[in-house]
């Protein structure tokens, strides 16, 4: 009975070490808002070395904001640094933040 309950401690304890909330700041630049549906498109981008990817695009994801004020204090074109978590399949913004 103890070790059954102690691997399941353990598992707990990996799976949220491993969830997306506990992720970096990630960085990327505003492609699109839209207000009516309190989403947003960044485009995310790349970290590594000089000459990793052509021209450093990383890809494009939709979020949706966890505030609809988050999305007045950016632009279409504003670089950002944000966090987002995963939510049933759908990002949400948890901070986003103008650089």
């Amino acid at each position: 009975m103890g070790t059954t309950k102690f691997i399941f401690a353990c598992a707990a304890a990996i799976s949220t070490l491993a969830s997306p909330a506990f992720a970096d700041d990630m960085t990327g630049m505003v492609t699109r808002i839209d207000r009516l549906n309190s989403t947003i498109s960044i485009q995310q981008t790349q970290k590594g070395t000089v000459g990793g990817s052509a021209g450093g695009a990383g890809t494009l994801q939709e979020y949706k904001a966890k505030d609809a004020a988050m999305l007045d204090a950016v632009h279409a074109g504003d670089r950002v640094t944000y966090s987002a978590t995963d939510d049933n399949g759908t990002g949400t913004l948890t901070k986003l933040q103008k650089q």
